[in-house]
């Protein structure tokens, strides 16, 4: 069966893919299910005199979030370090620092065990950490060529486990460790199962200390994962790989993501502005929390697309939180551009949101996705309303952000569910300048 084009691969014969596969960390949620993280190193298989790093950032450790866990660990009969200079968009040069760090101080074998703390920069410094460690080498020795070499990661190395302090990013089950490579204003990920972690631990007491706008900021984020996966390619649109082993990470929709898919856009949709307006409400916070997840299984199983592929050139140049990134992407992207290539499933977005579409047609049921989302950031009233207010991106700077999408992203443009142009992503960001007055 000839294909001229495919999201998968470059054109040649192949066949369809049959089969889908979801692999995950062992996953706690609830509150206090932090207090449980001693039993849960001994069942990963953690040894009695083992000698673990908590990877955290500065912020976490004064607020005594690193204390907590340490307090944890140490009293089911651990010793622990703990590495607090993870930084917010983690630039290669700074997670080679704590590489560095571990080797200093346990030689090349590194930890028994590593904890990831904190936000996604937090888990994806963990993650690749753990990863380089137990293989050797570089960071740049495992991202794709040309950025990198390319090599393949052949080891998981010891037990990794994962606490969010946001309700976001989906860094704790995500198989991609997203990295800044700060010379060419570009982001690369680290893509492999190699880097997901084992286990991941979701308790929304880690949270409550998380502000309003940082609240809402990853909020949007967790909600692109679930209507990216959403809307991305099924499983069975894609092609299937030779050899098993290099089927993508992201491998398209299934109806087990779809059904993630919806229940994490109803969830983020209906918690985040009782979230964003207290923060001590901990079943709003445990709420965002199973949200967050269900839209990372969806969206980092299924694929994100367009607008995380747009959104890595504006963050890494203008450095902004990837997830207000999002905010101000989406509108234009997934509800914008993407709505023509299923009208009929952005309708039901548009339900999910909470829009009502009785009486409508089909076409402009799809489009009040796009109003809803929009109302619902403005509600929230802590997002910038689009590129301008975010970074002060005028026209004049829409041609380099389009080229950098095109050029560097192609592993989430793949996953797309439209085909895009260099002329289509640049209209598209001329349409983010602005998502209300």
């Amino acid at each position: 069966m000839s294909y001229e084009r495919s999201v998968s691969a470059s054109p040649h014969e192949r066949t369809p893919e049959t089969v889908w596969q979801i692999q995950m960390p062992e996953i706690r949620v609830g509150r206090g299910a932090v207090s449980e993280l001693g039993f849960q190193l001994e069942d990963l298989g953690v040894a009695d005199d083992a000698r673990g790093l908590i990877v955290t950032d500065e912020t976490l450790a004064e607020l005594g979030h690193a204390g907590r866990v340490a307090d944890h660990v140490e009293d089911a009969g651990f010793d622990v370090d703990v590495y607090d200079g993870s930084e917010r968009e983690p630039s290669i040069e700074a997670v080679e620092e704590c590489i560095s760090f571990v080797r200093e101080e346990m030689g090349t074998d590194g930890y028994d065990f590593y904890i990831g703390l904190g936000g996604g920069s937090c888990l994806d410094t963990a993650k690749t950490t753990r990863a380089v460690v137990a293989n050797g080498g570089e960071i740049l020795d495992y991202v794709a060529e040309p950025t990198g070499s390319g090599e393949t990661l052949t080891e998981s190395g010891p037990p990794l486990v994962l606490l969010p302090t946001t309700a976001g990013t989906g860094s704790e089950i995500s198989p991609v460790a997203i990295l800044s490579v700060t010379e060419k204003e570009i982001k690369e990920g680290i893509s492999s199962n190699n880097v997901r972690a084992d286990a991941a631990v979701l308790d929304p007491t880690l949270t409550t200390s998380l502000p309003p706008d940082l609240t809402a900021k990853t909020a949007m984020d967790a909600l692109g994962h679930a209507i990216e996966g959403y809307t991305t390619h099924r499983y069975d649109n894609l092609l299937r790989p030779e050899d098993p082993a290099d089927r993508p990470v992201y491998a398209g929709r299934t109806g087990f993501t779809e059904l993630f898919s919806e229940k994490a856009i109803d969830l983020l949709s209906s918690n985040v502005r009782r979230a964003v307006n207290n923060g001590d409400d901990l079943e709003a916070r445990e709420a965002m929390l199973k949200g967050a997840l269900y839209g990372a299984i969806a969206g980092l199983t299924a694929g994100a697309s367009l607008c995380h592929a747009m959104a890595y050139p504006v963050g890494n140049k203008y450095h902004s939180y990837h997830g207000e990134t999002i905010a101000v992407l989406t509108p234009a992207s997934t509800l914008g551009y993407n709505v023509a290539s299923d009208p009929e499933r952005f309708a039901t977005i548009a339900e999910l949101l909470g829009a009502d579409t009785d009486g409508l047609s089909t076409r402009t049921a799809a489009d009040r996705a796009r109003e809803e989302f929009v109302s619902l950031q403005r509600d929230l009233n802590v997002l910038p309303s689009g590129l301008h207010d975010l970074a002060g991106i005028t026209d004049d700077e829409i041609d380099w952000l389009a080229e950098q999408t095109v050029d560097t992203q192609q592993r989430l443009l793949r996953c797309n569910p439209r085909p895009v142009t260099k002329a289509d992503v640049a209209e598209i960001f001329r349409d983010s300048l602005y998502n209300w007055e």
